[in-house]
């Protein structure tokens, strides 16, 4: 029998980052515009689409309320938030969500694999230090793409370099859930039951044809054992 590839977006699926990647936009543009911002304003362009790059995401919500400034110093700001001079960055508030022990059984008769939008240095230093042990092969970031999410280009790659085998995407947004759908794989969608506008994205990936939604990806196991 031919295992199953599952793939795994890192922001929101493998990782919470609302404290971390979430928090960096809502003080980056406030830095700019000296305007408040709420994570339920990130969620709205989000669930809007298009918006998977956080620095391209920080630069529109900057212009859109009514500030010029260069991408580049957004993106340099950015990342000194979120990486920190000194090791104290805003990634350090990262929370691994898998429980103990799941990706190890699922791994057991299934392949995993990563793609995510993330630059491939900031996934690594997450995955080594939550994950070190395990084996995801490939590991896609924003780095081996021209073309990132909704474009389905990171699949496309996957899916070359696995003939033949049978791929689920498991993601977060509306961007990932169509990734999936123009690269031809079947995709599960993550949205927490505390997320601020989970009814609107229940509804884009019913749109976005998911085959199942969970609260976490802790209910992997028990869907795939009932398959």
């Amino acid at each position: 029998m031919v295992r199953e590839l599952l793939i795994f977006d890192m922001d929101g699926v493998l990782v919470d980052v609302r404290e971390s990647y979430r928090e960096t936009i809502r003080q980056t543009v406030e830095h700019f515009t000296g305007r408040p911002v709420s994570h339920d304003d990130i969620q709205r362009y989000k669930n809007a689409g298009g918006w998977n790059n956080d620095w391209k995401l920080s630069h529109r919500m900057v212009a859109d309320l009514g500030v010029n400034v260069d991408y580049a110093s957004v993106v340099d700001y950015f990342q000194k938030l979120f990486l920190g001079q000194h090791g104290e960055g805003l990634i350090q508030r990262e929370r691994w969500i898998a429980k103990n022990g799941l990706l190890d059984r699922l791994a057991a008769s299934k392949d995993l694999a990563i793609y995510t939008g993330r630059p491939n240095f900031e996934a690594r230093l997450t995955l080594n230090r939550f994950a070190p042990h395990l084996h995801f092969d490939p590991v896609l970031t924003a780095d081996d793409v021209t073309r990132g999410k909704p474009d389905p280009e990171g699949l496309q790659k996957i899916a070359a370099l696995r003939p033949g085998q049978p791929l689920w995407y498991i993601g977060d947004t509306v961007d990932d859930a169509r990734c999936a759908k123009a690269a031809g794989v079947r995709f599960l969608g993550i949205a927490s039951r505390s997320h601020s506008r989970r009814q609107e994205l229940l509804q884009l990936f019913v749109a976005e044809d998911a085959i199942a939604v969970f609260e976490d990806i802790n209910a992997l196991e028990d869907f795939f054992a009932q398959r």
